[in-house]
């Protein structure tokens, strides 16, 4: 198995940034899986509608247009004015794997590997800093209450120097001689 892994030159990098984070999970859209794999987009999507059975949900949907027009800002697909004539569709890891047995050529196969691969690394570098996440939150609830109290401590400066400005003359208070005239 290890030497179908070698036998792709595909950096994780370029994997990496091919996964993309949409209703809370971590995807890869069809045009990026189509390119990866050497098909067409259209003879993917022809396969996926074939073996609709093998996809469900949590494997694969069809973005919005409101996401698909951010995908597409994001990666600049199509040109400025252009239509979007087909929704583009959203693969877990899960539905990837699912591809490589449903395109059933040697390269999908391989390719589904390394990604699987990658997506196994990311999430044990997410679960690896699990500690440096907590902490990252701890200091940003201790920055927002410490924004809090620097906003408080203007809001008082604030009132000083308006009170110091509106100062009214208020009249001597003791014993007064009488005026000589």
């Amino acid at each position: 198995m290890a030497e179908t892994n070698n036998s792709i030159l595909l950096p994780d990098e370029v994997i990496m940034q091919k996964i993309y984070f949409i209703r809370n999970q971590k995807v890869m859209l069809d045009r990026d899986l189509a390119e990866l794999y050497g098909v067409e987009t259209k003879r993917l999507k022809e396969q996926v509608k074939r073996n609709m059975e093998r996809f469900p949900k949590h494997y694969m949907f069809e973005l919005t247009i409101e996401e698909a027009t951010v995908s597409r800002s994001q990666i600049a697909t199509l040109k400025r004015g252009d239509n979007i004539k087909y929704l583009p569709l959203a693969f877990t890891e899960q539905g990837v794997m699912m591809l490589a047995n449903v395109l059933k050529s040697k390269r999908a196969i391989e390719v589904s590997i390394k990604i699987i691969d990658v997506f196994i690394l990311l999430r044990e570098t997410l679960s690896n800093h699990t500690d440096l996440r907590l902490e990252i939150e701890y200091i940003k609830k201790k920055v927002s209450n410490h924004d809090k109290n620097i906003e408080l401590v203007f809001q008082y400066l604030d009132e000083l120097l308006e009170k110091k400005e509106n100062k009214k003359e208020r009249p001597q208070i003791g014993f007064k001689l009488p005026k000589k005239k």
